[in-house]
């Protein structure tokens, strides 16, 4: 099987000098949910943000066998969903409905075909019940699901999750872990939140000032103290 994200030698440095990214190497298999952890200021957003070309550096990117690049970012941008941390800066619709149709639109799908990926990703996320809402008039945890379900209309195979849970009462954030437990697609989870590291994932990969310092089961590098504690961890 064949990874279907594959990252080779990644670096990036911002425009004012910072290097945030030091040739980073990672594979993703179908299906995987896998954390990706450390502290502030570690390089996590900013690996996820190369995953659909919202950020280039250089090295070697492989999206279910697409290389990154400028004749197939769109095919990419397709593939890989982005939920950001704030769901605000996903919603900006005055329903739900057309936050969530919005990508399907933009793909140029005729009006049933977007009916019927709304309905689909709502359904996915338990929120089948509020396509007439106003997004701004939702829970946090409400408007995590439909940030999620705006990104599952586009029928991604991979989901990349920013602080999923930032914010979030335990409730709610008991409830987006199980939710995120349902979901087929192949998973790569930035976050400081252990507890769903340990719930959710079964492979966590830590950075440290833009290096992968650590790759392996989630148990093992949970229970590693030493570990933890040497890349900001505890």
């Amino acid at each position: 099987m064949e990874p279907i994200i594959e990252v080779e030698g990644l670096s990036y440095t911002y425009p004012d000098g910072k290097q945030a990214l030091h040739e980073v190497g990672l594979r993703v298999m179908p299906g995987e949910k896998v954390a990706l952890v450390g502290a502030n200021g570690a390089g996590k957003s900013t690996l996820l943000l190369h995953l659909n070309g919202v950020l280039s550096g250089r090295g070697r990117i492989r999206i279910d066998g697409h290389e990154m690049g400028k004749s197939t970012l769109a095919q990419i941008r397709a593939l890989v969903g982005v939920v950001f941390q704030n769901p605000d800066d996903q919603l900006f619709s005055p329903t739900v409905y057309e936050d969530v149709a919005f990508g399907p639109i933009y793909q140029g799908l005729d009006q049933s075909t977007v009916k019927e990926r709304v309905l689909q990703a709502l359904a996915a996320v338990h929120m089948a019940d509020h396509a007439d809402r106003n997004p701004y008039h939702l829970s946090s945890g409400e408007k995590k699901r439909i940030a999620i379900a705006t990104v599952l209309s586009m029928q991604p195979k991979v989901l990349v999750f920013d602080e999923p849970t930032a914010g979030l009462d335990p409730r709610a954030r008991r409830e987006l872990i199980q939710l995120l437990g349902e979901l087929p697609q192949t998973m790569l989870i930035a976050t400081h939140d252990m507890g769903l590291v340990e719930q959710l994932t079964s492979r966590t990969v830590v950075l440290n000032q833009g290096r992968v310092t650590a790759d392996g089961s989630s148990a093992r590098i949970l229970h590693d103290e030493a570990l933890l504690l040497a890349n900001g961890l505890r």
